[in-house]
């Protein structure tokens, strides 16, 4: 799949900026996580803001438990702040295995813990979760977009979050030369373009 140009970028992330309105969530969410870095329990709170805004299709029907969550912070926080320090760039052969354990430890933990869609698991809340924990470094995807580029994740979804982790490293690796807006990372403007593109169809 051809990577975007920085003109089909920009294009494609002043579409999002324009048009949808649950950023301000996002924003939220990122200075929330940051603010309470090393808090496990108010990290898993800040998280809940964006999950339970952005996957509100999902978590309708019951929300996730917030204790599992704060667990699978804490156990994982100091992996978490070597990858916080990273960015996309950075991802190597090696990191594959850790990454995968962390994305089926949060998939697990995101799990609806109430309702009648208890026990279903959203491999779209988890990369979200691990974008705001590192968000120069995991990217985000939802169905559309995951299947746009062939990684479809109704099937292992940690070897297809790997498979999207590269596609996404050697797309950042094309646009490294653009200046980003404040307060955006190249992996968060790779996701607006993507959104504005395939899931929405506004570019």
């Amino acid at each position: 799949m051809d990577h975007p140009t920085a003109d089909q970028l920009e294009c494609g992330y002043k579409a999002f900026q324009a048009r949808e309105s649950r950023d301000a969530m996002y924003t939220t969410a990122t200075f929330l996580v940051c603010h309470y870095w090393g808090q496990p329990a108010k990290m898993a709170d800040s998280l809940g803001v964006l999950l339970l805004t952005w996957n509100g299709a999902l978590y309708r029907y019951g929300s996730f438990d917030f204790g599992e969550l704060e667990k699978c912070i804490e156990k994982n926080i100091v992996m978490l702040e070597g990858y916080r320090a990273k960015t996309i760039a950075d991802y190597t052969a090696s990191d594959e295995q850790p990454v995968k354990c962390l994305f089926n430890q949060f998939l697990a933990a995101l799990t609806i813990a109430e309702g009648k869609k208890r026990g279903v698991r959203s491999p779209v809340a988890t990369a979200k979760a691990l974008h705001l924990l590192a968000p120069g470094f995991f990217p985000l995807w939802d169905k559309k977009i995951a299947s746009a580029y062939r990684c479809n994740y109704s099937q292992k979804p940690d070897e297809n979050y790997i498979a999207f982790v590269k596609i996404s490293q050697s797309m950042a690796g094309s646009l490294q030369s653009i200046v980003l807006p404040t307060g955006k990372t190249l992996l968060k403007l790779i996701d607006e373009y993507n959104y504005s593109k395939y899931t929405k169809g506004w570019v």
